[in-house]
């Protein structure tokens, strides 16, 4: 059996008979009932015919044989780390973890929700601050959201300035610059040993320890600051907290850093876990998730995710962030490394690594080279020049070690707790070309030592030994739902099969290994996968220019309307900063224009949910001489492929705008059309929906632009990677996650041309069978020129509220009894459900789900026959856990067995959710963000 049959679900018959109960005689004349006929393309993808799993990952693992793994002491922001086995193949490697969806639903998300606030937790005590959130993409994304969010603190100030110290990353403050052009902030980088003037400075930037590896102390720095009102963000390594006085104790007000270096791999700059922590007075203007303790309807605790979250779909072009991922299974790999060790483990690991720094400094400094730094946790920079310089380069070259020869002046070197006694003796002769003297202490100025206790929550103190910690993560596991359980019918979530074949890759040490600075000698495998993706995801678009760098769809979004904003001011047209919306558009859109200085005008949809063309045709008159962009999904976020989608496309370029086309629901177009063929410029694709990055609980992702040819020279750029671009970093690494993307090249390998039209065909077959079928219960809210949907469908529930006062979120959780994961809920229509199946999903699962809809809807009937009571039935009590069922106080108007097992597949297998429902109110009224245990041991 090839591949293409292990992911589709359907078999040819199941296909067939999908057919016949939608009314067409085939798949082809599903798609000619579906897909405009001006838009379908008749040519095949020039892609290779679908490989084998065993042929694939042959292929790959040649390619990526050619990256030359050395051992690497560059530092910068990355670091070598032990990822703990029993992490690597129980979270990592486990689809139980990488298959979960973001935790919207909580009553079946409650074990990854606890490792989540362990993450924020431990942020919280490293850190020394008050609240911290449940992670963000990198820590160049996490500093630049740190100087948005001081900026927009402000208030009505008119400080617009932005400091950031010179010695900070310089990735870190290419991200920050990046973002603060387009929003008119001007960043000053500078020595902050001067005495500064903020006057102006609405914040400033610190590194600890700074690039050199110097501990600095930035007391003064801080007085100055507050006095003049701005805020202090510090970037800080979460190693070295454990042994330094952390931030929040002499004054910072945001710290931020990356938590890499606790057990997750180089993987050439991602993905991993960044963090941000403030003081509380900022925590409800606090981007990205955030994790809160609250109730459920037995009194016990739940946890949730609070605030902010998803407040893009509320609060739009005026959202704080447009954030609305984060990288949740790196940041559960990162909070389970500091439950593993423990805070005496973590301490013994920062120990070792600043033992082993100052016995090499000691080297260096006996054999007379200047070290630049004074004092250190893990990186020295040794000032040399001329031969000196050569003959270390030299002998690291022999060695085959890597240095960080990046900063002018010298060389650095930064250790890690990977490194052996055979790695010091091999440092101390390339630097010094004699050999290691006796092992050295640490030698931390007493001023910067920490005295503060940290992590000391049970949680980071009972798990140590690897049978304690592998059943704390298993029964974390088993309170989350994920594919391994059943569907995941979310719109615009593409929850598909994640391969076995395409994730082994990931842990392979050629992939994992390579630090994102390496030389280009290094990362010959590297580089050939990449153009290759690249190349493939071109086809796909039918695009000429792909950027691999956006971490995240956000980011991608973001990316894509750079281009546009850059392109236009190349031809002298900077005043061009109108961007249309449909009202329809996912949040992040409208949040995404505001971050690159645009300003939001918003078009109508009609009653069939397609754009008003006549408010379309209206606003880009009006703004004409200043449109910039139409920001567009396609299909629409409706699930249908707009008939006049070429004429709005036509109509933007009549004035002189672009098309940004949000590749959310690329699904829907592979092999049968293109973002190109459809008339847009530039679009981003979510790896993490169409090309099989697993949705990670919300993280990692990649979000790539792809463009016409016209906007290449202004997709992102990266100083140590990508030169010669007009556009700054928007990732911390030149091609952002690096390490996953061998997971969307695998894919598209094993699929061929061949199997991605077909996986495009069964998705729109799959979701218009669900359409076909519900639709008498739950009426399809839009539907093209056919009748036909495409690859999601939009259930009406508003009538139901109506006849019984049964809310969309009542049949959301009763469907946890059923064992399924809702679909979107109230999005984008309040009231409805948002369905996506996935060509991965069998006809057996697809009916499964449907008996679980059309069971609730008879539920509902007996609501509104007068036979269950208005408030107190299956739906306002649902979900029903265990703990209920066996109460002996049981007082409902039904049988315990009716709510645990209303359909008979149930007792076969049946998937409890961990808490009943959860009171949103109640969190964020209480709101308490850091750990209590929830596990029972």
């Amino acid at each position: 059996m090839d591949f293409i049959s292990r992911h589709i679900g359907p078999n040819q018959e199941e296909i067939q008979s999908m057919c016949n109960a939608i009314g067409v005689s085939s798949l082809a004349d599903l798609i000619t009932k579906t897909v405009p006929s001006n838009i379908r393309s008749s040519d095949k993808l020039k892609l290779a015919h679908g490989l084998s799993e065993e042929g694939a990952l042959k292929e790959l693992k040649d390619k990526m044989s050619q990256n030359d793994v050395r051992r690497t002491f560059i530092g910068l922001g990355y670091y070598g780390t032990h990822t703990p086995p029993v992490i690597q193949r129980n979270i990592l490697e486990n689809p139980g973890w990488y298959t979960q969806y973001t935790p919207y639903q909580a009553e079946i998300s409650q074990g990854r929700l606890e490792a989540l606030l362990n993450f924020q937790t431990m942020v919280c005590d490293l850190s020394g601050m008050d609240i911290a959130n449940a992670s963000l993409l990198d820590e160049g994304t996490a500093a630049a959201e740190a100087m948005t969010m001081a900026y927009r603190a402000r208030g009505n100030d008119s400080k617009n300035e932005f400091v950031v110290s010179s010695t900070c990353f310089p990735q870190t403050i290419d991200v920050v610059v990046t973002r603060a052009e387009p929003l008119g902030i001007k960043v000053r980088v500078t020595s902050t040993d001067e005495k500064l003037s903020y006057d102006s400075v609405f914040g400033v930037l610190l590194q600890y320890p700074n690039i050199y590896g110097e501990i600095r102390d930035y007391s003064e720095v801080v007085k100055a600051a507050h006095e003049k009102s701005a805020l202090v963000i510090v970037a800080a390594d979460p190693l070295a907290l454990t042994l330094l006085k952390p931030p929040g104790e002499w004054g910072a007000d945001l710290v931020c850093g990356s938590t890499q270096r606790f057990g997750v791999p180089m993987g050439f700059g991602g993905p991993h876990a960044a963090y941000l922590a403030v003081k509380d007075e900022f925590k409800r203007s606090l981007p990205g998730r955030l994790i809160g303790v609250s109730k459920d309807s037995m009194g016990r605790t739940g946890l949730r995710l609070a605030l902010q979250t998803r407040e893009q779909h509320i609060r739009r072009e005026r959202a704080t962030s447009n954030i609305c991922t984060a990288q949740v299974l790196l940041s559960v790999m990162a909070s389970m490394y500091a439950v593993y060790h423990g805070p005496k483990g973590l301490r013994s690991i920062a120990q070792k690594v600043n033992a082993a720094t100052t016995s090499l400094a000691t080297a260096i400094k006996e054999a007379g080279l200047k070290l630049a730094n004074s004092n250190w946790f893990d990186t020295l920079f040794v000032d040399c020049e001329g031969k000196g310089r050569t003959e270390i380069l030299d002998r690291a070259e022999s060695a085959r070690v890597n240095l960080n020869t990046l900063l002018p002046n010298g060389i650095g070197v930064s250790l890690d707790e990977t490194v052996t006694q055979a790695d010091l003796e091999t440092l101390c002769f390339i630097f010094t070309g004699k050999k290691l003297g006796p092992p050295q202490g640490g030698l931390l100025p007493t001023s910067f030592v920490r005295t503060s206790a940290y992590l000391t929550h049970p949680s980071f103190n009972s798990y140590h030994s690897e049978t304690e910690f592998l059943r704390y993560v298993t029964r974390l596991q088993s309170k989350d739902l994920s594919l391994c359980q059943s569907m995941i019918p979310l719109g615009s979530c593409t929850m598909k099969l994640n391969a076995t074949a395409e994730m082994v890759p990931v842990t392979w040490p050629e992939v994992g290994g390579i630090h994102p600075f390496a030389p280009a000698s290094q990362i010959k495998g590297y580089q050939s996968l990449i153009k290759e993706l690249e190349e493939m995801l071109c086809e796909v678009t039918g695009f000429a220019a792909c950027s691999l760098q956006p971490n995240a769809g956000s980011q991608g979004e973001y990316a894509g309307l750079l281009a546009i904003r850059g392109y236009h001011i190349s031809r002298g047209e900077g005043h061009r900063n109108i961007c249309l919306i449909p009202t329809s558009a996912h949040g992040t859109n409208p949040a995404s224009a505001a971050m690159v200085g645009m300003e939001v005008v918003t078009v109508k949809c009609d009653e069939s949910g397609n754009v008003d063309l006549a408010d379309l045709k209206a606003k880009a008159a009006e703004h004409s001489r200043n449109l910039s962009a139409l920001m567009v999904t396609y299909p629409s976020t409706h699930g249908v492929f707009e008939e006049a989608i070429t004429e709005i496309c036509a109509l933007v370029h009549s004035y002189g705008g672009q098309v940004y086309m949000d590749g959310a629901n690329m699904n829907a177009q592979v092999g049968l059309t293109n973002p190109m063929k459809i008339g847009a410029d530039v679009c981003h694709l979510n790896l993490h929906k169409t090309f099989c990055i697993p949705h990670g609980g919300g993280g990692p992702g990649v979000g790539p632009i792809v463009g016409r040819a016209h906007l290449a020279d202004f997709m992102p750029g990266h100083r140590f990677g990508i030169p010669d671009k007009k556009i700054g970093s928007v990732s911390a690494a030149p091609w952002g996650s690096a390490s996953i993307l061998p997971i969307p090249w695998t894919y598209i390998k094993m699929m061929g041309s061949r199997g991605l039209k077909e996986a495009t065909e069964v998705a729109i077959l799959n979701a218009n069978y669900l359409a076909k079928r519900l639709d008498t219960y739950y009426p399809v809210l839009y539907k093209g020129a056919n009748g036909m949907v495409a690859h999601e469908c939009i259930l009406d529930l508003r009538g139901v509220k109506a006849s019984a006062g049964v809310e969309v979120e009542d049949v959301a959780k009763r469907l946890m009894d059923y064992g399924f994961h809702a679909p979107t809920v109230s999005w984008p229509v309040a009231g409805t459900l948002m369905i996506e199946p996935t060509e991965s999903e069998a006809q057996r699962e697809l009916d499964r789900f449907c008996e679980a809809m059309i069971s609730i809807r008879e539920e509902i009937r007996e609501i509104e026959n007068g036979k269950a009571d208005r408030s107190n039935n299956l739906l306002k009590n649902a979900p029903h856990t265990a703990e209920a069922l066996l109460n002996d106080n049981w007082n409902r108007p039904y049988s315990r067995d009716r709510a645990a097992y209303p359909v008979a597949g149930l007792r076969q297998y049946k998937f409890w959710p961990a808490v009943g429902r959860v009171d949103n109110v109640y969190g964020d009224k209480n709101l308490f963000c850091s750990c209590g245990p929830v596990s029972s041991d």
